[in-house]
């Protein structure tokens, strides 16, 4: 199954007998919330989710953006209307790792019909796709959750994984390096992790992903491929889920760490490497 869909596919599916459900997920980290935009223009039929308050729990020593209380994220989904046996798609307005957030949420909590709109709402709109800014009321869904369908990766399994595995670092390279640390309390990387950043899984300005191939050449020349076990981390697990949405497209499954650097970080425990190299 796709984990993606393009503006052109999913206004054909949106006309036919079995219309998946739309989340909007619009989100900016330190900027106001995405309800007023959604509200201002959204895809017709669309339901706004919120990142900071239903997919995620509230900051702490897990992490800037750890999983979500289950019962939160499970009485979220349903207000939202999602059911069994309905594909849902997800969007945002920017990059897509809120909308990548969403869809691994609903995948690990075992929704088996999830895709992102490649693109996002630009794409949708350059498409010629139409913009609503009706009030939406969707029927509560009866979504059941079944945590464990995607690998999830601990603070100590990240490490493991970064030893005998491929751990991908999806920030960019001056945080992965340690030359800057705008966040989190200390600058660097985990130990023997890789630099991948998200923004090269799409193409240059674009918010559309690169096609599989690409994906797939880029990942290999990292030592990620379909064979071998990969692990990715970001920040705060926003970013990293766009990474395994990209490794998705490319074919090679990946596990998530959520709490990611800023778990890592807050423990002064933990080893922290600078510099170009995994160390």
């Amino acid at each position: 199954m796709n984990a993606i869909i393009t503006a052109t596919e999913l206004a054909s599916e949106l006309a036919g007998p079995t219309a998946p459900l739309l989340l909007d997920v619009r989100y900016q980290m330190g900027g106001p919330p995405g309800r007023p935009t959604y509200e201002a223009g959204h895809l017709p039929g669309a339901v706004y989710v919120d990142l900071e308050d239903e997919l995620a729990g509230p900051p702490g020593t897990a992490g800037r953006h750890p999983l979500p209380d289950l019962a939160v994220f499970t009485a979220a989904m349903r207000t939202a209307g999602v059911i069994a046996g309905r594909p849902v798609v997800v969007y945002d307005g920017g990059q897509g790792w809120a909308a990548a957030r969403a869809w691994w949420l609903l995948r690990w909590a075992g929704h088996p019909d999830v895709r992102v709109l490649d693109g996002g709402l630009a794409a949708w709109q350059a498409s010629g796709g139409v913009m609503s800014v009706d009030k939406v009321t969707p029927t509560v869904g009866d979504f059941a959750p079944a945590p464990g369908a995607m690998p999830l990766l601990t603070a100590d399994d990240a490490a493991a994984l970064a030893r005998r595995g491929v751990l991908l670092d999806a920030r960019a390279g001056e945080r992965y390096r340690g030359e800057v640390e705008p966040i989190d309390r200390v600058a660097g990387h985990i130990p023997g992790a890789v630099s991948a950043p998200t923004a090269e899984n799409v193409a240059d300005g674009s918010t559309v992903f690169r096609d599989a191939a690409e994906l797939a050449e880029r990942f290999a020349a990292l030592g990620a491929t379909a064979d071998a076990e990969v692990g990715v981390y970001c920040g705060s697990g926003v970013s990293a889920a766009h990474q395994v949405l990209a490794l998705a497209v490319a074919g090679i499954p990946a596990a998530l760490y959520v709490g990611s650097w800023s778990e890592w970080s807050a423990d002064p425990s933990r080893p922290i490497a600078t510099g170009p190299q995994p160390g």
